[in-house]
């Protein structure tokens, strides 16, 4: 799926105009340690993940610059990815390694049309994982994103789940392979395509 096909977002209503507003003044005063999105008509608001959910992602994107070495793509965090007047902040994320032509005419993000996968570490609490789980599943698939990649410590002993195919008129993925910890699962498409999650990125089943 080229970066034209994707970046077709329904032009702005005014509450997303009032929202995308809301959002540029709220970043400038939240204090360290927090971030702000705009997800499903909300500004959400939460907290720097505890050490367990910074070392998965840290952990992960190790691995992923090591697989992604040469290719022209690169593992990113802590960037805006913007999608009409949406903004997230995945865990992590793959984009060009030279992503000039794909940052927003402000600066203030990365367009998701630049945007090969996202990934979320889910933390605990119910906001948290309804957040991940549902409703950025479903803005991740309504951007056209091509891969989801969800790890998931609070699902059962945890588990991981690869979405692809996004149909963004649906915000729906239609592609969807989980499974738990300890059972090794490949991402199907795009720059990391054949790379693994295994436990060496999960750690063991939880309990186990």
């Amino acid at each position: 799926m080229t970066a034209l096909a994707r970046e077709t977002a329904t032009p702005p209503s005014d509450l997303d105009e009032a929202l995308w507003l809301a959002w540029r003044a709220a970043v400038e005063k939240l204090p360290e340690g927090f971030h702000a999105e705009i997800i499903e008509g909300n500004i959400e608001v939460s907290s720097t993940g505890r050490f367990s959910h910074g070392e998965t992602a840290n952990v992960l994107r190790d691995a992923l610059v090591v697989f992604l070495a040469g290719s022209g793509y690169a593992a990113r965090q802590d960037m805006n990815v913007v999608h009409g007047r949406k903004v997230s902040i995945p865990d992590l994320f793959i984009a060009p390694k030279d992503a000039r032509e794909h940052v927003t005419e402000d600066g203030i993000g990365i367009m998701a049309s630049g945007v090969e996968l996202v990934v979320e570490v889910v933390s605990p609490g119910h906001d948290s994982v309804s957040r991940d789980r549902i409703r950025k599943r479903r803005a991740y698939a309504r951007a056209g994103i091509p891969v989801y990649l969800l790890i998931d410590d609070h699902d059962d002993r945890g588990t991981v789940t690869v979405l692809s195919s996004p149909d963004p008129e649906k915000a729906v993925y239609d592609d969807e392979v989980r499974a738990a910890y300890g059972t090794a699962v490949t991402i199907p498409t795009g720059p990391a395509k054949g790379f693994t999650v295994d436990e060496s990125i999960t750690g063991a089943p939880r309990g186990g």
